[in-house]
């Protein structure tokens, strides 16, 4: 994005204000500095009038507190890490300082980047979630708190809450943004996410933080989608389904099959099974020494992946690969570069006490296809309604070359 004359200074004051303002209600952040905000904002304007040129120069971005920062506590979403303050900055971090971003700071993430929720609300409506485990990043930008934001996704936690703030996200193929210095909570599927309020502006930020040692090698243009409800669709809710094919067709969407190569239920049961083996073994130290502090469900999946040996571990990380080269094979046969489905089951539920249903993101998270969720429908009682375009592996560029051409 393009401050244009506005100075970044100018910027960074204005979001500052719709923070004090309407931070009290959502509550997206977990940490903010405005006195560091704003030395980042005036260097950034000198650098400006020096004539300096930098994709991000001045622009504000926010972070998820489970990417690491070494002027700003790094929290992970838990008791258990209350305090911590890394050595130095995650990899994209760095990136986005290069690229002359100024860090806002730090918002709110579920506890360790699963299922229990933190204190974020939806800013369409209060007393819905806004989704997770990007609970903050999507609000803060839903609400013009900030124009870009990092989050991360392991099973849903960057297109579910896209969807349910109505804002545009993208969940790129797992290789192309380093992830060191992020929360390591299931390593065969954690992927960077990012958050902007349209499609331009998430392609620049990723243009920014794709690293160059794994670019992405997908072709240059998506040619051919195809609507695929699955068969999911029934976990849709009522009236979802037709607004959602509808958009669907007007894109230009050919009809595919009922269901993938490998049933989409084997899919999500594989994803599970290696998901929460990797999280037991990730956050072993956690249950260790403060089982009594985590959340019951996450104490639930730990407890369910220590049953999963290392043999079995290994064995189901080489059924999927498998079943990803098949599913690349299954789209090359039927000659689509991707396909649209539902982003969530519907618009973002009511209450506060869980981030909703991630289970139209878990099959393309598990496949590792890159993912870009849509806003601009709304279901029956105004909430925002989501539409995800999911691509082949590697085609992120060309995912983006679409979004922005729609």
């Amino acid at each position: 994005m393009d401050l244009g004359a506005q100075t970044s200074e100018a910027h960074v004051q204005s979001l500052l204000a719709s923070i004090q303002r309407l931070e009290p209600q959502v509550q997206a952040w977990a940490h903010v500095d405005a006195p560091a905000a704003l030395e980042q904002a005036r260097a950034c304007d000198r650098r400006r009038l020096a004539g300096e040129h930098a994709p991000l120069l001045g622009v504000a971005v926010g972070l998820k507190d489970i990417i690491d920062t070494a002027d700003w506590p790094t929290e992970n979403g838990t008791v258990l890490h209350a305090g911590r303050r890394p050595a130095q900055d995650a990899a994209l971090v760095t990136r986005l300082k290069q690229a002359g971003a100024v860090i806002l700071g730090k918002t709110v993430t579920t506890e360790l980047a699963t299922y229990a929720p933190g204190k974020t609300r939806n800013p369409h409506r209060l007393t819905h979630t806004p989704g997770g485990s990007s609970s903050g990043s999507a609000a803060a930008v839903a609400c013009g708190m900030v124009p870009l934001a990092i989050g991360s996704q392991t099973n849903g936690s960057t297109i579910r809450p896209g969807a349910y703030c109505g804002v545009v996200s993208f969940k790129p193929t797992r290789a192309t943004i380093d992830r060191t210095g992020v929360l390591v909570q299931s390593p065969s599927f954690d992927t960077v996410g990012l958050f902007a309020r349209n499609v331009p502006d998430v392609a620049l930020l990723y243009g920014v933080l794709c690293d160059p040692a794994h670019p992405p090698m997908g072709g240059d243009t998506l040619k051919r989608l195809g609507w695929f409800p699955s068969p999911l669709a029934d976990r849709l809710e009522a009236g979802v389904l037709g607004k959602l094919e509808r958009r669907a067709r007007d894109l230009g969407a050919v009809t595919m099959p009922d269901d993938l190569p490998v049933p989409i239920v084997d899919v999500i049961a594989l994803h599970k099974l290696i998901m929460e083996a990797e999280i037991a073994r990730s956050f072993a130290a956690e249950y260790q020494h403060g089982a009594n502090a985590l959340s019951a469900s996450l104490r639930g999946q730990i407890e369910r992946g220590q049953r999963t040996s290392d043999a079995a571990l290994a064995q189901a990380r080489a059924r999927l690969a498998i079943v990803q080269a098949n599913v690349d094979d299954w789209m090359a046969s039927l000659e689509v570069d991707g396909w649209l489905t539902a982003s969530a089951p519907g618009g973002a539920p009511a209450g506060l006490g869980a981030t909703g249903d991630p289970v139209f993101c878990t099959a393309g998270t598990g496949l590792d296809l890159p993912a870009l969720q849509l806003p601009g429908l709304v279901t029956d009682d105004g909430l925002p309604l989501g539409l995800q375009v999911v691509a082949k592996r590697g085609a992120d560029h060309a995912l983006l070359d679409w979004g922005q051409s729609v």
